[in-house]
């Protein structure tokens, strides 16, 4: 069975949430690849991802020769199965959802909460993906303090 927690975003941006996300993946034992469309939010990522906490370091790379290798792994490409680092967790921030959820062993959808395209685009998926055998998605709230509330 695979998790799929929807995640709104609401008091902190992306840059923000998404990194303490993927401590607590790396933590657990997670390889993480990490899915978007556009090649400019990758490169905000990544740089993102090493000056977040001068204190913590998180081990990840663009796709690319060494992605194999890559604890965590930001791409464009497909994050299906056989992600070139052999993730058990998927990661998607800009509304593009794969096919196949059920080669990882947790999925997460972050999206802006106050954006109303990427909200309907996230309801769009949350209905289809309910329907789903083999997914049990869950939905997060972010609080205005930074918390998180299961909405559904």
């Amino acid at each position: 069975m695979t998790d799929v927690n929807f995640y709104q975003l609401a008091a902190k941006p992306l840059d923000a949430v998404l990194p303490r996300l993927l401590e607590k993946a790396v933590a657990a034992g997670y390889r993480a690849v990490i899915r978007a469309a556009d090649p400019a939010l990758l490169a905000r990522l990544d740089a993102a991802l090493w000056t977040y906490d001068p204190a913590s370091f998180l081990p990840h790379a663009v796709d690319g020769p060494y992605a194999a290798a890559q604890p965590i792994l930001l791409t464009g490409g497909d994050a299906g199965e056989g992600a070139a680092n052999d993730a058990d967790l998927l990661v998607v921030i800009d509304g593009v959802m794969p096919g196949e959820l059920t080669a990882f062993r947790r999925a997460l959808y972050l999206f802006d909460g106050a954006d109303d395209a990427a909200l309907g685009l996230a309801r769009h998926h949350w209905k289809a993906i309910r329907e789903l055998d083999g997914v049990t998605p869950v939905y997060w709230r972010e609080t205005e303090r930074g918390g998180w509330e299961k909405a559904a």
